[in-house]
């Protein structure tokens, strides 16, 4: 079993040097599963065979000793040299290859219920939802709040709140699963879409806006428009450049269900379809958002981003947002 172990633990360094590298893509999901499965096996077999044989192995040793002292009582030595306790203690003592596998189950256990069902970390790794979120903020996304999901499949098994405008949510990349994305949600199924000319609406109706002035971007060192737009009573903020109109490629569109959309030059005007949700960056001229690649399913939602729980370069961004 230690030989087994060893290589098991060579696996995990190989592919957690090459994910590091970038050789591959990982699956943290996936990953933290199998260390679940893998350490709860090694768990049960310590639990019902290897911890039992070990105990037997040091009562039959002490069994032996006091067989040994009560023979030499018989023929009058009552002063027997010989203390078996530390090699009892050494026959109880878990090897190592336990040790790293058995005896950290529990604390991996507790590590996969809470980020598979209740919270999961995410770092936010570019600009696109810059204002309300920055380069190297540390998010806390609720996996609960949509419905609870099976881990790794993601597959929802008890409904619960369905995303909603102005939603900021974390989901799997439709064009390479393997990505995790953070946008906001402005479409839900039924909804139609536009933007045209850097303005938002929704089934016709323009989304309110007011200015806020400028707002400095550090990643970039530039000033860019700064506005809050409104979903129903709750405000976020946005940066919209006038000079910065995207562009969105040539036409025809090849991603799913693309015929729900159309392309002009000043924009796009989309029909959400059922089961699925249209997403933006709030730095609505540097991301690359439902305008380009299309709908995000629902079976692709990881949960709802709620809480920046750290910054490093700056403590003061810590705390809920819009």
């Amino acid at each position: 079993m230690s030989a087994l172990t060893a290589v098991l633990g060579g696996v995990l360094i190989v592919y957690g040097a090459g994910w590091y590298l970038g050789y591959w893509i990982g699956n943290f999901s996936l990953l933290l599963f199998v260390l679940t499965v893998v350490t709860m096996a090694y768990w049960l077999a310590e639990r019902f065979r290897f911890a039992p044989a070990r105990q037997a192995a040091a009562d039959a040793l002490a069994a032996q000793d006091a067989q040994r002292r009560s023979e030499l009582s018989r023929l009058g030595i009552d002063k027997v040299d010989g203390d078996i306790e530390a090699a009892r203690r050494q026959l109880l003592a878990q090897p190592w290859w336990l040790d790293w596998t058995a005896g950290l189950f529990p604390v991996i256990l507790v590590v996969f219920v809470l980020r598979s069902f209740l919270f999961e970390p995410f770092k936010i790794p570019s600009g696109s939802m810059v204002p309300t979120l920055l380069v190297g903020d540390l998010i806390l996304v609720s996996k609960f709040h949509y419905g609870i999901r099976l881990p790794v499949l993601n597959i929802k098994v008890v409904p619960n709140n369905d995303p909603k405008p102005g939603d900021v949510i974390v989901f799997r990349y439709p064009v390479d699963t393997r990505i995790d994305y953070i946008k906001r949600v402005v479409g839900v199924p039924g909804d139609e879409v536009a933007y045209l000319n850097q303005q938002l609406s929704i089934n016709g109706k323009p989304v309110p806006t007011r200015s806020l002035g400028e707002f400095y971007d550090e990643d970039s060192m530039r000033y860019a428009p700064h506005f809050a737009e409104r979903f129903g009573q709750v405000d976020h903020h946005i940066l919209v450049n006038p000079k910065a109109q995207a562009y969105y490629g040539p036409e025809p569109k090849s991603f799913p269900m693309s015929e729900a959309c159309r392309y002009s030059a000043e924009g796009v005007v989309c029909k959400v379809p059922a089961g699925h949700y249209f997403v933006m960056g709030d730095n609505r001229d540097n991301s690359q958002d439902s305008r380009f690649w299309g709908f995000v399913p629902d079976q692709n939602i990881v949960g709802r981003a709620f809480f920046v729980w750290m910054n490093f370069g700056n403590l003061k961004r810590i705390g809920s947002f819009d």
